[in-house]
């Protein structure tokens, strides 16, 4: 009887699965929508009776389960690096040029490309292992994300279980979005009951994905392409081209338009022709993607430390609109600096809302001959920040007004000036508290401290009621007095206090960008920390040393020894360390120290490893002073090859590159 029952509920979540592919991926429906529910209605039923038979790949789990109390931040595979852009046809080919050099001249001959549209969405990755899902994450800083495997299981498109022969591990990447048409039937809804629209489709879409309540996030008409891979094990993919039609052959809905380019030309005039119908798609897009073709060049032709070498995006110009600008009011930030905004008639541009724009600092305004008043052509600056291109001086009247800076600062009366060779006017005042607060928002960031719970709103919130007056003070609050503030309940207190608790964890770099050095931002922060074990040693460090470090110029050595030298900021350390904030960097692992028994060796990895992944493999020889590159060639020493190793392995056999087998490559180590 159980047996019956068994075969029973895995027939049904098969049948699910595949009429799930054909309406959500390949919008080729075979039964009616009453069809689907009965059976789904049978299947839940079944699974109510017997949950000796529970399974994570049901398709009764798409609807969401338990709120969670937080999200899991854990490390990616394979890091998320975000790509490079250009803006023009002549960057385009530059970036070409340059790769071509990285290749030897028979390769860079045959080199072809792909173009697709750059989705604007919400970067994801989703991890199979045998063939289930069993992650499901955000970008995150691209080293780290966010596990959102309850939320992504909610998006019909993707798939549970894969259809066909799974690998050991697959990891696909691609974009979480919201199409444009159930975007506006969404925010018609919630117009009918009262409630406030949602800016765009991205925004909505990130938010959503955010969401703790997995069920929530099931009533959001959410959908996803893939266009990428993370970690593989058992499988490769010899194109870019390839390897999109295979993981459609999985069941996922890969890009839906591509262009196979032969030179850099054929790259342009695809530019061209996405650019023609880029209102077309379902989704919105800000530009193209282009890939180098061959995978097997990646691994040469290397990354950057934000961006891969191997393929770049083009950025379409924004769209630009016109409006009135009633009054020019000003912001401090968190340095002092005095920056004023155009308070506008509100417009819609790029998707969202506009009513303010920046005017970047009193020079602009002079060179653009803006008034108070005049009629404005606005943009969102690569599609996010909306700025004044132009005024439109034919439609002056006479009544507009001229603008000038004030000469207090506007939130704390201090005298405002110049520091030598800038442009933008200061706050002079050290007790400045839009500096103060802008300083901690800056510290809460995603890309500083990362503070779950903690938005500017609430800063703003616990700076007034007199709660935190530097970043160190957030560290002594305590839930009553959180939860005390209005519109925060227990709940989200309790995330804030935990939050900051999880933060002290952070690597070293997070807390140096965090504390404001002027001139370091995040990669000289984690250059710091490459060469300082804590934040004592760095404060202790003075600019002779400091200059010595990699992109450590006089300026920036100067900038970090007197930021320590300061009082106040001796005392801000001080204080992080008195609630248990100070990080240490990562230690090195000296497994294999000095030992460097590849060196000058050109070794590839390929096929299935029994006892490594093929990252871990290539770690152990770049560690031990070998090099890893993706193609056999006469220059390659060493193959290492597991099982299902391929064309790799024919080549290798047929230019007599030495090939190693798992065990073999065990005994090379030291």
């Amino acid at each position: 009887m159980k047996k019956r029952i068994e075969t029973q509920i895995a027939k049904l979540r098969d049948d699910l699965h595949k009429h799930n592919h054909l309406y959500y991926v390949l919008a080729q429906p075979v039964i009616s929508d009453r069809d689907y529910d009965m059976m789904m209605k049978e299947l839940e039923a079944l699974e109510a009776e017997h949950p000796e038979f529970a399974s994570d790949d049901s398709p009764s789990k798409r609807v969401g389960g338990a709120p969670l109390d937080g999200f899991d931040n854990v490390p990616h595979a394979v890091p998320m690096i975000s790509l490079s852009n250009t803006y023009n046809r002549e960057e385009v080919r530059e970036w070409e040029e340059r790769i071509r050099k990285l290749l030897p001249a028979d390769l860079a001959a045959t080199m072809t490309y792909v173009v697709e549209p750059k989705i604007d969405g919400a970067a994801i990755s989703l991890r199979y292992e045998n063939g289930s899902l069993v992650r499901g994450m955000t970008r995150g800083d691209g080293i780290n994300g966010d596990d959102i495997t309850a939320n992504l299981k909610t998006i019909r498109s993707i798939p549970l279980v894969l259809q066909g022969d799974a690998p050991r591990v697959l990891e696909v990447r691609g974009e979480a979005y919201m199409p444009k048409a159930k975007f506006v039937e969404l925010n018609q809804k919630r117009a009918a009951a009262g409630l406030d629209l949602y800016a765009n489709p991205r925004n909505t879409c990130a938010g959503s994905l955010k969401l703790l309540d997995s069920q929530e996030v099931a009533k959001r008409p959410l959908d996803a392409i893939l266009y990428a891979t993370g970690e593989l094990d058992g499988i490769d993919f010899d194109s870019h081209s390839g390897m999109l039609d295979a993981i459609g052959g999985f069941g996922f809905k890969a890009q839906v338009k591509t262009w196979q380019c032969a030179n850099i030309e054929e790259v342009l005039e695809a530019i061209d022709a996405l650019a023609e119908m880029k209102h077309d798609f379902d989704f919105e897009i800000d530009g193209a993607v282009v890939k180098v073709n061959e995978r097997d060049l990646y691994d040469t032709l290397g990354s950057t430390s934000k961006s891969p070498r191997w393929a770049t995006s083009f950025k379409y110009p924004p769209d630009q609109v016109e409006t009135v600008l009633k009054e020019i009011t000003i912001q401090v930030g968190h340095t002092g600096v005095l920056t004023p905004v155009a308070e506008l008639e509100p417009v819609f541009v790029s998707g969202s809302t506009v009513s303010r724009a920046t005017l970047h600092n009193e020079d602009e305004i002079r060179r653009k001959d803006i008034k108070i008043g005049d009629h404005v052509i606005i943009e969102k600056a690569g599609e996010i920040i909306p700025a004044v291109v132009s005024v439109v001086t034919k439609k002056r009247t006479g009544e507009e007004k001229d603008f000038a800076m004030p000469e207090a600062c506007p939130m704390c009366g201090s005298p405002v000036g110049r520091n030598e060779g800038e442009v933008a006017l200061r706050c002079q005042g050290d007790n400045c508290p839009a500096q103060k607060v802008g300083k901690i928002i800056k510290f809460s960031r995603r890309n500083c401290m990362d503070i779950d719970g903690l938005g500017e709103k609430l800063v703003i919130q616990l700076f007034e009621a007199g709660l935190v007056r530097t970043a160190a003070d957030l560290y002594a609050l305590e839930l009553d007095q959180v939860s005390g503030l209005e519109r925060m309940g227990q709940k989200s207190a309790q995330n804030l206090i935990d939050g900051l608790e999880k933060s002290k964890s952070n690597d070293l770099w997070r807390l140096i960008h965090g504390i404001s050095i002027p001139q370091v931002g995040e990669s000289t922060a984690k250059m710091l920390q490459d060469h300082f074990k804590n934040i004592d040693e760095l404060a202790a460090a003075t600019p002779d040393i400091l200059e010595q470090l990699p992109d450590c110029g006089p300026i920036v050595a100067d900038c970090i020894a007197m930021w320590f030298q300061d009082e106040q900021n001796q005392q801000l350390i001080a204080g992080f360390k008195s609630h248990g904030l100070d990080p240490q960097a990562p230690e090195k692992s000296a497994a294999h120290a000095g030992a460097q028994v590849f060196e000058g060796q050109v070794w590839v990895v390929t096929g299935t490893l029994a006892n490594l992944s093929r990252n871990e493999a290539k770690e152990l020889i770049t560690s031990l002073g070998g090099k890893v590159t993706g193609s056999v060639s006469a220059k390659t020493n060493f193959l290492l090859a597991g099982e299902k190793a391929g064309s790799k392995l024919a080549k290798a056999e047929g230019l007599g590159v030495s090939v190693v087998d798992e065990e073999a490559f065990q005994k090379l180590l030291p």
